[in-house]
């Protein structure tokens, strides 16, 4: 079962752009879905809503339809993007832990 969530979402949208490597943002910031099979990214379907980084439209273009940068490249920048962005959350206060 796929784990979603809009409201983790769209909270994604109001984080800066963790994009590991100095660039200028393209737009505003959207949640970039890991595109491993490993996080259960399939043919037309995306990956769990807890795997994601938020990045700025321009650099997700880039991640998914760019030519600039090497698979492996693409991997790491997305990895270092979404621990960035899950720090993120929890910093804020947007996710938290109950007990």
């Amino acid at each position: 079962m796929m784990y979603r969530n809009r409201l983790l979402l769209d909270s994604i949208r109001h984080l800066p752009c963790c994009w590991p490597v100095t660039h200028r943002c393209w737009g505003a910031v959207e949640a970039a879905h890991s595109n491993q099979l490993r996080d259960g990214k399939g043919k037309g379907i995306k990956a769990h809503d807890y795997r994601v980084a938020a990045i700025c439209h321009g650099q997700h273009a880039e991640l998914d339809q760019g030519k600039t940068l090497t698979k492996i490249e693409r991997f790491d920048l997305w990895e270092e993007a979404h621990r960035r962005t899950i720090g993120l959350l929890f910093e804020k206060g947007i996710v938290k832990v109950v007990g």
